[in-house]
């Protein structure tokens, strides 16, 4: 069974965060979702969200995916703590699928893992960030070899799918889709 780690920033988007869990629970991958401090997560709504695990409980080890959900300020911090980074960067060093949806692109892109791919974000936070080696998309979700973009809480279901699809086949994807009477 694959493992996701879903790391969780104070003001992050809880329709995102839930929706990634969601879903991924509902194709059977096993998900652990990590605070970056011993506290509760208050989503940018004001949805309290209680993390598994903190952050440096995991740090040292290997999922097969890490998604990174978006929101402000939960992106920058997300972008701004050296544990993050480091998790992001030693996991596409290893191979592994790292993704990020809305304003958490800029995480991986302060990671160097934009660097000359193609990504998708919530409009305007790739731009603001002015990489000339970022393919900006305006796709809803993009998928340039291991790293996986998606633009926002309206695309948060199909970014989730997509997920599901990489990690256990289309087969599951079908089936969750299924489940949430979407067709």
């Amino acid at each position: 069974m694959p493992h996701v780690l879903v790391p969780l920033a104070q003001g992050c988007e809880e329709l995102e965060a839930i929706t990634i869990m969601d879903l991924l629970v509902r194709a059977g991958i096993q998900v652990t979702t990590a605070g970056l401090d011993d506290q509760p997560v208050i989503a940018s709504r004001g949805t309290r969200i209680i993390p598994d695990t903190s952050i440096d409980a995991i740090l040292d080890q290997d999922f097969d995916m890490v998604v990174l959900p978006g929101g402000q300020p939960g992106a920058s911090h997300l972008r701004d703590d050296p544990r993050i980074q480091q998790l992001l960067k030693r996991h596409a060093a290893g191979n592994h699928y790292v993704a990020a949806i809305c304003a958490a692109p800029v995480a991986l892109a302060a990671a160097g893992l934009l660097d000359n791919k193609t990504a998708t974000g919530f409009p305007g936070a790739l731009q603001a960030i002015n990489n000339p080696v970022i393919n900006i998309s305006s796709n809803a979700v993009e998928i340039d070899d291991k790293i996986i973009t998606s633009r926002g809480p309206g695309t948060a279901m199909d970014f989730a799918l997509t997920l599901i699809e990489i990690l256990v086949g289309s087969e599951q994807r079908e089936k969750v889709n299924a489940q949430l009477a979407r067709n």
